[in-house]
């Protein structure tokens, strides 16, 4: 079983940075995109920002210019390096593999447990 397991969230002020990585684990052989969401009150899963196995990005348009999305295809681990910080930014962060081939076979929609990041004004 794919194991994932985010760190690096906090309390920042509103312009400050944080970075996010999420380190997957489990007899891993690849995994295809990686991705980071995040939910905050009230609102429903947004999709932050994805990276492909060959390092293409993709992000939300509202954190577009302030994110980037990296990965270390060696130790399995994704990174979201997060700048210009905003209050509305402040949410639960996710970490998600659609696809991960292991030594067991292939493991779909794997989601990490989540790491608060809170931004004040």
């Amino acid at each position: 079983q794919v194991q994932l397991v985010e760190s690096g969230g906090g309390l920042v002020q509103a312009g400050g940075s944080l970075r996010l990585s999420c380190a997957a684990s489990g007899n891993i052989i690849s995994i295809d995109d990686m991705n980071w969401y995040r939910r905050a009150p009230g609102k429903q899963h947004e999709l932050v920002a994805r990276i492909t196995s060959g390092g293409s990005t993709t992000y939300s348009d509202s954190v577009k210019g302030r994110f980037t999305i990296s990965r270390d295809n060696a130790k399995n681990t994704v990174f979201l390096q997060m700048n210009s910080l905003k209050p509305e930014d402040t949410a639960v962060y996710y970490c998600n593999t659609p696809r991960a081939t292991t030594s067991r076979g292939v493991e779909f929609d794997s989601w990490g447990q989540g790491t608060q990041v809170t931004v004040s004004s």
